[in-house]
């Protein structure tokens, strides 16, 4: 997987961001068996503020894929992993419906994988409309999702949006239950927000404010609920 580290500048082998953003330092090793797979929209990849990176370092099993379209093939190799099941993390829309519950519901501790889209909501609504065995999948949404704390460094349009790191811990919560300690993780994350909005601020005092269009700069990540 390539990362978005910027040509002339050097980038750290494990993170993959340039060395002054490194996110290593912030990484916290979380204990989950659920496999975690981010299918990640080539633009999340290069934004400085996308929250996957960090949950890549710190969940041991969390694979990370990078593309908009795939090849059906591929797809179901992705997806689908012998003598697990699988999991689409997200809601159930007018414009996707969720396929019909299972029955019985998969119980706690069984094993699974979960299946996370990373990239804007309209992005992430035409990748999952475009490749039918991601549409075909059980979905796994959050009911109520805990406040963000990613609104510091990255707009959305609605209160219960959240990052693709906040739901995929939530998501893990709500699987494993009291076993999965997502704290560590998330106290991280909120350090690495605080650090991007630092950056920017200091950016902004540095330059004349950019003017800004209608509808820029409007970011909802696919899992945002």
């Amino acid at each position: 997987m390539n990362g978005p580290s910027t040509p002339g500048r050097a980038a750290c082998s494990r993170c993959l961001r340039p060395q002054m953003t490194c996110l290593c330092a912030l990484a916290r090793p979380t204990a989950h068996h659920t496999e975690v797979l981010v299918l990640q929209h080539p633009q999340e990849q290069r934004q400085a503020k996308n929250s996957v990176a960090l949950l890549r370092l710190s969940l041991a099993h969390c694979e990370v894929v990078v593309g908009e379209r795939f090849a059906p093939a591929a797809l179901q190799a992705l997806l689908h992993r012998p003598g697990r099941e699988t999991r689409l993390l997200y809601p159930d829309v007018p414009a996707a419906p969720a396929p019909p519950a299972l029955a019985p519901a998969t119980a706690v501790g069984a094993p699974l994988r979960l299946v996370v889209i990373d990239a804007t909501w309209r992005k992430s609504l035409r990748m999952l409309l475009e490749h039918p065995a991601l549409a075909a999948l059980p979905r796994l949404v959050l009911e109520a999702p805990a406040p963000t704390r990613y609104r510091a460094i990255r707009a959305a349009r609605r209160a219960d949006q959240v990052s693709t790191l906040e739901a995929t811990v939530q998501a893990l919560a709500m699987l494993e239950g009291p076993s999965f300690d997502a704290a560590p993780l998330l106290d991280a994350f909120g350090r690495f927000v605080a650090g991007v909005a630092a950056r920017q601020d200091s950016r902004a005092e540095r330059s004349p404010a950019p003017q800004r269009h209608a509808g820029e700069g409007d970011h909802e990540q696919a899992v945002r609920r």
